[in-house]
């Protein structure tokens, strides 16, 4: 049998977004190889979610509130992995061509990461964790080709991807490697329209030399690599995760 198995023993880790989706099977990746994990969610309390978050410590964020990220770093005693999930397209059901609705999918999906990153660094930067501390951002195929759907959430991820070799470069000095994964068309919660949507879903998966949505795991998968010590000489790289999406 063919299998990879990562050993992030004691590790602490937060994923923001861990209560669903692709950042769920982020979480429960580390949480299966030993890792003490803290997921963030939208709610006061790790209640109401459809995913069962017993495993994990829980801590509430709204990622374009400066106090509630602030809040965040302050309640983490050490981190030795970071993975800046947490992200949304069209807020509110808005069109993203309004300019508040692009800015508020640029504070969602680039500003408040960011802050949340830099916060962070002092922890970051303090882990003694094998391979060195690690920032992994999720990104997007929007970041590397038009989607005029969602102009906001596209230039955010290509600013996120840019931050993440920005960052690499910046704390090499300091143990931390900063990479990304950009994730092809994933079959989450957020992609969950597109099923009854032939006419949006079926480009795509044409555009996709494999065929077919990929899964939270495969994704999850590709964030504990870069994570691990196998990745030691890894950092301000974006791993595509996308079926072959971006050879076509």
């Amino acid at each position: 049998m063919n299998r990879v198995a990562f050993d992030f023993t004691a590790a602490a880790v937060l994923v923001t977004g861990g209560t669903s989706g692709i950042g769920h099977a982020i979480a429960t990746t580390f949480a299966d190889a030993g890792a003490h994990v803290t997921v963030t969610g939208r709610h006061d309390a790790a209640t109401g979610y459809d995913t069962d978050l017993t495993r994990f410590a829980y801590h509430p964020l709204e990622i374009t509130d400066p106090a509630s990220v602030d809040a965040l770093v302050a309640s983490l005693g050490r981190l030795d992995v970071l993975v800046n999930n947490a992200g949304a397209n069209l807020p509110g059901g808005k069109d993203e061509w309004g300019p508040d609705a692009f800015a508020t999918s640029v504070a969602i999906n680039l500003t408040g990461p960011m802050r949340l990153t830099v916060g962070c660094h002092d922890l970051l930067a303090a882990s003694a964790l094998d391979g060195g501390a690690s920032v992994v951002n999720l990104v997007s195929m929007s970041a590397f080709r038009a989607v005029p759907i969602v102009p906001g959430y596209g230039s955010a991820k290509a600013g996120l991807m840019t931050l993440t070799h920005n960052l690499a470069e910046q704390w090499v000095g300091d143990g931390i490697r900063v990479n990304a994964v950009a994730p092809g068309v994933i079959e989450t919660p957020m992609t969950a329209p597109l099923l009854d949507l032939p006419a949006l879903l079926e480009p795509e998966l044409a555009h996709t030399p494999m065929g077919r949505m990929g899964t939270p795991a495969e994704v999850a998968g590709a964030v504990a690599f870069l994570a691990s010590s196998a990745a030691s000489y890894v950092t301000g790289h974006t791993l595509a995760v996308d079926g072959g999406y971006l050879v076509v």
